[in-house]
């Protein structure tokens, strides 16, 4: 991820801004009470924050923001322009691979003397658009101008880690403006959610290719989420001893598979050293673009098209013959989710003041601002291979020692923390549920604990262990010592 370059557009403190507009009937203002979880020690909460937003009113008396606005939330209300009265609402739908969310307000009467708003396509570069919402805190729909200056695949901060179309304008987007709406024509060419801190009048757009695809997504009444093919690719063609090494034709043109993932819908169709040539008869190039909404874009744009469970058709070659298969969109995540989580709690075990989580970017984050660089060396060496780590094709989620809560029974045992746990007892621990029932079984006289990169066991008496944990439970307030209670 760009270094201190993008900014998320929600806005927590109060500022006086004001404008009129006739959007008045469309755009909403959005407050938002917050308290995320501690990924540490899961059972906390952080303290409580409140931010404001915007959003837009469409059809079927929906209201599209940016999961940003909304994640973590404990609760919504909403308000019109020049309307007093605040309507507490909920989150119907979120994605926060592509930050947007619907949200349903409790009190229907709220869209009396509403109007819906219609999406639109694509905005040419150049265009003028115009972006709404309730900027620094404002009482009053503002409206700022600007031109589209470019559209490219990029990485949505909210999620860290998903990569999908943008449209960058020179428009004033700043923070509250997050889920206003970017008007061209009188239709929503997209929604405003993310700038560029060092640099100024640089916004950028959601388009309505991903907010058709979100919306889409979810009239079935559940949000599956954006695809992928399962691999990872190369630029390798531009050496043309790579394409005689792929004993590949001189004029032949795409991007090689360099890994293929886990589990992934890929596995049966591509392995490393393909080199895919087109994709549903779009020819790819050597930078892996492809010529889509009359200009290139990668080739992931064809996917994010799809939606779960539909299939694309791959053109191939392998061993310098030619090949054709289709192959289904998946999520097709890795077992180290690197995007960030929201709204839900943690999952943990916490036996005998070991507390034990599955390893994810929150928990990493938990080192602050340099994270990147103040993290393990282990931790940091998973985040970046583990794809090409993992054979275990049961593996499901790398669990991690996150925090010792002092006793007795744990005394000298710091040199396990933030380490990640491979077994139990000689059992493989493929995820927290395998802790879970390794700490209920009291069979044993020991536990023994087996953590990567070490090779001294952690060893726990367990009978002790079960005598101690209620009271160091009880001590430091932990009201089970598992999450979910029953089953994680």
């Amino acid at each position: 991820m760009k270094k201190a370059a993008i900014i998320l557009l929600l806005l927590f403190s109060a500022a006086v801004f004001s404008a009129q507009s006739d959007m008045s009937k469309s755009v909403v203002m959005i407050q938002v009470v917050k308290q995320p979880f501690d990924y540490t020690t899961p059972w906390k909460q952080t303290s409580v924050s409140q931010g404001i937003g915007s959003g837009f009113i469409i059809a079927g008396n929906k209201i599209i923001t940016n999961a940003h606005n909304v994640s973590d939330s404990k609760y919504i209300i909403v308000k019109k322009e020049n309307v007093a009265k605040k309507y507490p609402a909920t989150v119907e739908f979120v994605g926060h691979d592509c930050d947007l969310a619907l949200l349903k307000v409790i009190d229907k009467s709220f869209f009396d003397d509403t109007e819906a708003l219609t999406l639109g396509t694509l905005p040419e570069i150049h265009s003028k658009v115009s972006t709404y919402g309730f900027p620094m805190g404002g009482t009053h729909i503002s409206v700022t101008e600007g031109i589209v200056s470019r559209i490219q695949t990029d990485i949505y901060v909210h999620s860290g880690a998903d990569g999908h179309l943008v449209i960058q304008t020179d428009a004033a987007i700043n923070p509250g403006n997050s889920g206003g709406p970017v008007i061209l024509d009188g239709n929503v060419v997209g929604v405003a959610f993310q700038g560029m801190s060092q640099a100024e009048n640089i916004g950028y757009m959601i388009p309505t290719t991903v907010i058709n695809h979100f919306l889409l997504d979810v009239n079935d009444g559940k949000y599956d989420g954006f695809g992928s093919i399962g691999v990872s690719l190369f630029s390798g063609l531009h050496n043309d001893s790579y394409k005689d090494y792929l004993k590949l034709e001189p004029n032949v043109q795409g991007v090689v598979v360099t890994s293929v993932l886990l589990n992934s819908s890929a596995e049966k169709v591509l392995q490393r050293g393909d080199c895919i040539t087109q994709i549903d008869n779009y020819d790819v190039d050597n930078d892996g673009m492809i010529m889509i909404y009359g200009k290139k874009y990668h080739l992931s744009e064809v996917v994010e098209t799809k939606q779960i469970g539909q299939t694309v058709n791959l053109t191939f070659w392998r061993n310098g013959k030619k090949q054709t298969e289709q192959l289904v969109v998946q999520l097709n995540r890795p077992v180290f989710e690197p995007a960030h989580l929201y709204d839900n709690q943690p999952p943990y075990v916490c036996f005998a003041g070991f507390t034990f989580v599955a390893a994810s970017r929150n928990f990493l984050e938990t080192w602050g601002r340099d994270w990147l660089d103040s993290i393990p060396h282990t931790l940091r060496y998973l985040l970046n291979d583990s794809q090409q780590l993992n054979k275990d094709r049961g593996l499901k989620e790398y669990v991690v020692l996150s925090e010792i809560l002092p006793d007795q029974i744990n005394q000298y045992a710091d040199e396990y923390n933030n380490k990640p746990l491979e077994n139990i007892n000689g059992a493989d621990v493929r995820s927290l549920n395998d802790v879970r029932k390794a700490f209920e079984n009291k069979n044993c006289d020991f536990y023994v604990l087996k953590f990567m990169n070490t090779e001294k066991p952690l060893l726990l008496d367990a009978r002790q262990a079960h005598k101690q944990n209620d009271i160091i439970l009880k001590k430091y307030n932990v009201k089970s010592w598992t999450f979910p209670e029953e089953q994680l």
